[in-house]
């Protein structure tokens, strides 16, 4: 199936990963993908890196968790933007190419699995980054290893989200993501259905790129004409409703590091205002944790904050600011 990109042949160590958009062939970083043992099976690994550094290189490494239903490839921009660094991204379990492996899903696991990663890799620490529900995922990988953690970098993602008085958190997390789990039970005869699907969605009509069709492309799985999203919706419920426990979440957050970056868009899932996390709830959380250091991007929503030119070099330079702060430390 991948002759359908006659100029780019990735090189794999973990399988098929189904067809994608070319990348330029010059481009600094290499892609590779793994598979790493975790209970239950393997989990799915991309990693983009320099293909040939100087030995006295210092190759810094990004840890980069994606959100609820998405896969690795949301970073495919990103790495694109760093060279010369190692971005490490596993398909979290239930998605991507790990969607097959069983729960117990939920924040704690998922940290068990990235640990999984870096040992299996070798790498001692990294900046952890972590987009929408990774950055949940990060906040409690950083309470379990804090001393593999240098920086901590959230994007739009990692805070537990407002609620109205007297609303059940669980009810809650399930309405805000009614139009997600409605794609997960559709079926599409073949990825151009799903590229039309999703060139509709309101968060990409004004933003379709080669990188988001890339990352479309990639979550669809099964057999023509029944092809459908890869997220296992299990997953999603079980880590919807993981997400929802403040006081689990409040506790590792006693241990985020001062000055961590939030990075929010101020738009949502269907590119409305006020977006996830209005200011005023960022505002009502800083006064319990002033460590968080909140800044909003303009011209994004929740996807195109890593897809979009706006999204991208804010979330480029916080990379970097982070990593220069990690190596102050």
């Amino acid at each position: 199936m991948l002759s359908r990109w006659p100029d780019w042949q990735p090189e794999r160590a973990g399988g098929n990963d189904g067809p994608m958009t070319a990348i330029q062939p010059d481009a600094a970083n290499s892609y590779r993908s793994i598979d790493v043992p975790v209970p239950g099976g393997e989990l799915r690994v991309g990693i983009w890196e320099p293909t040939n550094p100087a030995q006295d290189d210092v190759v810094p490494t990004v840890l980069a968790i994606h959100g609820i239903t998405a896969s690795h490839r949301c970073w495919l921009s990103l790495a694109d933007r760093l060279p010369g660094h190692r971005i490490v991204a596993p398909d979290l379990r239930g998605r991507g190419r790990s969607n097959e492996l069983p729960g117990p899903y939920g924040m704690q696991q998922h940290a068990a699995d990235v640990t999984a990663v870096l040992d299996f890799l070798e790498i001692p620490q990294a900046l952890v980054v972590g987009h929408s529900m990774g950055g949940f995922v990060a906040v409690t990988f950083n309470s379990l290893h804090p001393d593999r953690v240098g920086a901590l970098l959230l994007v739009d993602g990692g805070v537990p989200l407002p609620l109205p008085a007297g609303v059940d958190p669980e009810k809650a997390a399930a309405a805000l993501l009614a139009s997600v789990s409605a794609r997960l039970s559709m079926t599409f005869p073949d990825r151009s259905a799903y590229r039309e699907y999703f060139k509709a969605h309101p968060a990409f009509v004004d933003d379709w790129t080669d990188a988001v069709a890339d990352y479309v492309d990639y979550d669809l799985v099964g057999d023509e004409p029944e092809l459908h999203p890869a997220t296992s919706g299990a997953a999603m419920s079980a880590d919807s409703f993981d997400q929802s426990d403040g006081d689990a979440l409040v506790k590792a957050w006693a241990q985020v590091p001062a000055g961590t970056i939030f990075l929010r868009a101020p738009r949502g899932f269907l590119n409305d205002e006020p977006g996830l996390w209005p200011p005023d709830s960022l505002r009502d959380w800083r006064e319990h944790f002033p460590q968080l250091d909140v800044r909003e991007v303009g011209g994004v929503n929740h996807y195109t904050i890593l897809f979009n030119e706006a999204g991208l070099t804010a979330v480029q330079g916080a990379v970097r600011e982070s990593l220069e702060r990690s190596q102050r430390w």
